[in-house]
């Protein structure tokens, strides 16, 4: 006779062998809609064409991405520690042990509250009703200290993270805006290409993480050194050794699986980054897009990275998923499995001391310590769940690492730049080595001596220059467009590597530049014209409201005074201002801080002729000398001599005569 299968179908089973089933059948459902997903998303979406290029091209590219938890990882960790924990008497250090103090106090408080929990219980099981009044009340009375332990321990937290990202961003702006390391990094470097990221959301998510962390690891491990030894000294050490070894064998298991974690988030903070940085440059350049009606095609540049993202953060996400299932059976289910085991070792033991005891105290002590033992593995899960954390911290302190190291490189004069062109060959010809040339300082001189123009590329653009200017002697600089005009003043100002030969020049202070389109700071109208000065730091150079009034008259912007607070007005100057006031705010600026020379690049070019003309005058009047770019012929009267480049490596400086050809509109 055939076997009846029915009778052997139960709810139970029937529910069991659904879950089963339905479970494969689930997962190819949805990867069979993400599959038809992205196929649609490839045949719809026309940013999946576009190409750009962001990425960091570094000589350390093929570690670039590389974070895991390993010696390196340590040695990084420490010595960003070492900055935002700088000394045993630090307030950082204090909060540290106030953090840990807190967590102690927390195990304590939650050893009392099941001992008081199991007593209580006692009595309502035993109908004693005075034991259950007293200890009742003992409960309630130790709320109010539980509760400050809570909140003690929710604010120490919360201003250790405060307290580490103000340390470690202000050292990180102290390197950042030291010099000219902001300028070199975003043009001389390409190692980073969205140090903003970095500065902001990278160091805050580090904290953040460190904190946390922090707090995920402290916890666990006092809560096993506290029950390990409440345990020990009842049950003995074999039961908490049961978990403790299961803690070491999962614990290298699951680190081994959550490698990849670091890199992938290494790699989402730089996507991160490029999505960032193409949003701001859109809005930098939103002119000239207007003009050329380019909002379709940047709005697939815009898509492109942001599908790159989501893309990334979807195969994030499904690794974290496929993780997650991996930490609750091994973290969570099969640690209750050792747990259950290991509570059962000294009361299944006949030559325990429990063999000997009632039924009713084993129970009583069951449920005393099997809870004490259900803490130990929650401590013991949540410690092994813990790397997750340390590997995503390894991927910040990677970040933060790199922005550190290259800033460091910066401030010592090194960089390293990807060149489009193979221009090395040329550079060692020549013997040119970046910041091989000397600088000398000097009062009322600029002079170049045998100096080659070389762009950070390895562009030659002139291979020696040499010429002389002294105070009073005013120089117009001329040449077609890539000749190097730019590119000497931005050696002068020292923006840019000496790659041989001597430049004198005077101090930074007493050496202005003005562009064609001025800076305007964020801040009142005073601000605008003492810039980089402070209120106070005018007051301290005895410079009066009267005195920049002056300046305001001699360019003609008086009537900007009449407006609201006067000098204290606070507007957007950058759109408040016209072209034209802009150039003759920012040239009643020079009037201010009176340099021994200024350069002026085409900074006149949208104010009118007579105006034009007044200013020139004043300079010359306040001994300002001048190195002057424009096409004007209208500026040669105010000149002394002229510096042209011919845009092929030849250059002519000679004294302006009557003799000499103007050229320009």
């Amino acid at each position: 006779m055939a076997p009846v299968l029915s009778k052997y179908v139960t709810q139970k089973n029937a529910v069991i062998g659904g879950a089963v089933a339905g479970v494969p059948l689930l997962v190819y459902l949805v990867k069979k809609y993400a599959l038809q997903s992205k196929k649609t998303v490839k045949r719809r979406a026309p940013e999946n064409d576009i190409q750009y290029l962001i990425v960091d091209k570094s000589a350390e590219k093929k570690n670039a991405n590389k974070a895991h938890v390993n010696a390196r990882f340590i040695k990084q960790l420490f010595l960003i520690l070492k900055i935002i924990i700088p000394g045993f008497t630090s307030p950082e250090f204090g909060l540290l042990l106030l953090v840990a103090a807190s967590l102690t106090a927390r195990s304590y408080s939650d050893i009392w509250m099941i001992q008081t929990g199991t007593v209580v219980e006692t009595a309502i099981i035993s109908m004693n009703k005075e034991l259950f009044k007293n200890q009742l009340l003992y409960f309630f009375a130790g709320m109010p200290i539980i509760s400050l332990v809570n909140n003690v321990l929710k604010w120490s937290i919360g201003e250790l993270k405060l307290r580490l990202r103000t340390r470690l961003s202000r050292h990180l702006y102290d390197d950042y805006l030291r010099g000219y390391t902001y300028y070199k990094i975003n043009n001389l470097d390409n190692r980073i290409s969205n140090p903003d990221q970095l500065l902001t959301a990278d160091v805050d998510k580090f904290c953040d993480m460190f904190t946390d962390l922090y707090s995920n690891i402290c916890k666990p491990f006092l809560d096993i050194i506290i029950y390990v030894y409440k345990l020990t000294s009842t049950l003995g050490f074999e039961t908490p050794s049961v978990m403790l070894g299961y803690l070491m064998v999962s614990g290298f298991i699951l680190t081994y699986l959550r490698r990849p974690t670091g890199r992938m988030t290494v790699i989402e903070q730089k996507l991160e980054g490029e999505y960032r940085y193409i949003n701001s440059r859109l809005i930098t350049n939103s002119e000239e897009i207007a003009f050329y009606n380019g909002n379709n095609r940047e709005k697939l540049t815009v898509l492109a990275s942001f599908n790159k993202l989501t893309n990334h953060l979807r195969k994030f996400l499904e690794f974290r998923v496929y993780m997650g299932f991996v930490d609750n059976i091994i973290g969570k289910y099969i640690a209750t499995v050792v747990g259950f085991y290991a509570v059962s070792i000294p009361f299944m033991n006949n030559k325990s001391y429990l063999s000997n005891v009632s039924q009713n105290e084993r129970f009583r002590n069951y449920y005393t310590m099997g809870r004490m033992l259900v803490k130990l593995a929650e401590a013991i899960g949540r410690l092994v769940l813990a790397g997750r954390d340390m590997t995503r911290l390894a991927g910040f302190t990677a970040r933060v690492t790199e922005i550190m190291t290259v800033l460091t490189d910066l401030n010592k004069g090194h960089y390293v730049r990807t060149m489009l062109t193979d221009n090395n060959s040329s550079l060692n010809e020549k013997k040119l080595v970046p910041n091989s040339g000397r600088i000398i300082t000097k009062d009322n001189i600029i002079k170049f001596d045998k100096v080659p123009l070389v762009t950070p590329n390895g562009d030659i653009l002139v291979e020696e220059l040499s010429f002389e200017v002294t105070s009073g002697m005013n120089v117009l600089v001329c040449g077609p467009n890539g000749c190097g005009k730019s590119s000497l003043f931005r050696i002068l100002g020292e923006l840019w590597p000496l790659f041989g030969g001597t430049l004198t020049k005077p101090p930074k202070g007493k050496l202005f530049y003005i562009p064609q389109k001025p800076y305007m700071t964020l801040g009142t109208l005073r601000d605008q014209v003492t810039y980089p000065h402070t209120k106070e730091e005018m007051q301290r150079r005895r410079k009066t409201d009267a005195d920049i009034a002056n300046h305001l008259e001699r360019v003609q912007l008086s009537y900007l005074l009449q407006r609201d607070q006067g000098w204290d007005t606070v507007a957007d100057w950058m759109d408040v201002l016209s072209g034209g006031e802009k150039q003759r705010i920012a040239m009643a600026r020079l009037f201010y801080h009176q340099p021994q020379f200024a350069i002026l690049d085409e900074c006149t070019s949208a104010v009118s002729v007579d105006v034009e003309g007044s200013m020139y005058q004043y300079c010359r009047d306040a001994g300002i000398s001048l190195f002057t770019v424009s096409h004007r012929k209208s500026l040669w009267k105010h000149h002394d001599y002229y510096l042209q480049m011919d845009g092929r490596g030849l250059f002519q400086f000679n004294k302006i005569d009557s003799d000499t050809e103007e050229f320009g509109s």
